[in-house]
């Protein structure tokens, strides 16, 4: 198989992974992101969405991914890692990747209203000393139908008076 095609196979599959996370997440009331970390073909770390449960801004799902990552590496350089996130990156998050140099970033959904990747704006073309390689839209149609179900059926509760 060409290397392409079997990056592209195993970019899907590890995006299924974080697609697993979202579906943990939205099923605890959080918005469906997230995020799994893997090197050399293995799962070091994966993280979802805890905002709300934890009450906190900084529990997003790539946040997650990379502590859990840097703990179980035993360092803060994540170079030789591959971060797969079913939502484009926010402008904490999108820091968080420069700060840890993670060597790829592939993402499903664009954000239009926190994207740091390029939808509203592209921070890796900033001139920091760190630019991980950059592959959106990996299952993104997957990916964006878990948010907009998510966004469809909160508002549906609330139109019915429901929490």
């Amino acid at each position: 198989m060409e290397p392409d095609k079997l990056t592209d196979l195993e970019d899907k599959a590890w995006m299924r992974e974080a697609l697993k996370l979202a579906d943990l997440a939205a099923a605890e009331g959080e918005v469906p992101v997230g995020a799994v970390i893997v090197k050399d073909g293995v799962l070091i770390s994966a993280g979802r969405n805890r905002r709300e449960l934890g009450k906190n801004a900084l529990y997003h799902a790539e946040l997650e991914a990379i502590d859990g990552a840097c703990k179980a590496l035993g360092g803060w350089r994540l170079w030789q890692c591959d971060l797969y996130v079913t939502l484009e990156p926010c402008p904490m998050c999108t820091g968080a990747i420069i700060n840890a140099r993670i060597r790829r970033l592939c993402y499903g959904a664009k954000d239009p209203k926190a994207g740091s990747c390029g939808s509203v704006v592209n921070l890796f073309e900033l001139p920091y000393n760190h630019k991980p390689q950059v592959i959106s839209g990996v299952l993104e149609e997957a990916c964006a139908e878990r948010l907009s179900g998510f966004f469809r059926s909160l508002r549906e509760r609330k139109k019915n008076g429901e929490r």
